[in-house]
């Protein structure tokens, strides 16, 4: 059977000094690959044997340097720092450091070992949850607390707001939401409408339709589902704008540059979305009226005059302007959600898409917690 013989090292060490004491180790020849085994054997027996006090070594005659050759300086480095051993290495070409800085020394370090995934009892989990749950609620708290701190500072300087992209952003979240928001809101007068007539016409009460359905647009439908659809639509952009700018460091360099991103990113936002949800909410309210009267001249027998008076008697000016109170705030959770979510996006793009989701789920959340706290409060101020 042939046998293989390792190819015989074209290198040398060289010492100088006496054994625990300051040595210095020169080596000569080429440091390759091939070698790299006998090399590193070589080096412990000599740390074994000599058991240095201080190590020096010198590589002003190695000839040829690899990538291997590399590698094993940066581990001769590596033990003598276990060994709690002073270490340097000294006259690196310049050829040499560019090829030692080509190894990464943090792949050289070995993995912390995977902790044993522990199965959480039921408690331990709810614990969990509700201490994630609680530090999101403050951190929007602490956030939302910023923003009304920027609002009232802005509201004294208005000359310091960027009227701008106030006006682009009012764009954005009014005019380009008119199509979608007065079809919805069609479509759910048409529904309400037709849903009730068909219980109230058993008891000839067909004129009750209007009334039911102003009621339940102006004051809980209107506010309410405008405010999903601009959650839906404004809320997530203004996440997955400042999200991106995160991820790519571009709120930082507004930092740099003496900006506060509060202020400077979100502030127009929410000045924009507190505009136009109220515009459109009475908008919203205006179609959902429309489609009930739809329903009430064709299928109901009733005229347009007798819809629109029965509508003027059920309402009245404390329901509208509770509506539009409504509306202002549910638009300041939407774009302060949506701001507060992207400011929090750290990595990627999966990272901007989650904030997106978690921007939409938590601002439809707080509109309807929000909503049945002005259900009560209103109900006692009556």
């Amino acid at each position: 059977m042939p046998t293989t013989s390792r190819p015989k090292p074209d290198y040398a060490f060289q010492i100088e000094g006496q054994k625990r004491e300051k040595i210095i180790l020169s080596i000569s020849g080429r440091l390759v690959l091939e070698h790299l085994e006998h090399l590193e054997s070589e080096y412990a027996a000599f740390l074994t044997e000599m058991r240095p006090a201080e190590l020096t070594v010198d590589v002003s005659q190695v000839e040829y340097l690899d990538s291997a050759g590399a590698l094993a300086l940066i581990q001769m480095e590596d033990q003598a720092k276990a060994q709690n051993l002073p270490f340097q290495l000294v006259n690196l070409t310049d050829a040499a450091r560019r090829i030692m800085a080509l190894v990464d020394r943090q792949a050289l370090q070995p993995s912390p070992p995977v902790p044993k995934p522990r199965p959480w009892k039921a408690l331990e989990q709810v614990g969990a949850v509700s201490l994630s749950v609680l530090n999101d609620f403050v951190q929007v708290l602490t956030f939302l607390g910023g923003l009304l701190i920027a609002l009232a500072q802005s509201f004294r300087h208005p000359g310091k707001i960027r009227w701008g992209d106030t006006l682009f952003y009012m764009k954005r979240a009014g005019v380009d939401g008119l199509p979608i928001v007065g079809l919805i809101s069609l479509l759910l007068g048409l529904i309400i409408a037709f849903m009730s007539s068909l219980q109230l016409k058993q008891f000839g009460a067909n004129i009750y339709v209007a009334s039911l359905l102003a009621i339940a647009m102006v004051k809980e439908l209107g506010p309410i589902m405008t405010a999903i659809l601009v959650a839906g639509r404004s809320g997530s952009a203004f996440a997955a704008e400042i999200g991106t700018m995160m991820v790519n460091e571009e709120v930082d360099a507004l930092i740099i540059m003496g900006f506060d991103p509060l202020k400077f990113l979100a502030l127009p936002k929410v000045l924009a979305t507190m505009l136009v949800v109220p515009v459109l909410t009475l908008y919203a309210d205006f179609f959902g009226l429309i489609g009930g009267m739809i329903v009430g001249v064709v299928g109901l027998d009733l005229t347009v005059f007798s819809y629109i008076s029965q509508t003027q008697k059920s309402l009245n000016l404390f329901d509208l302007l509770s509506s539009l109170v409504k509306s202002a705030v549910f638009a300041l959770l939407i774009a302060g959600i949506g701001c507060q979510r992207g400011f929090q996006v750290r990595g990627g793009a999966e990272a901007v898409g989650s904030a997106t989701t978690s921007a939409v789920v938590a601002a439809i959340f707080l509109i309807i917690v929000t909503d049945s706290a002005f259900a009560i409060v209103l109900h006692y101020l009556r």
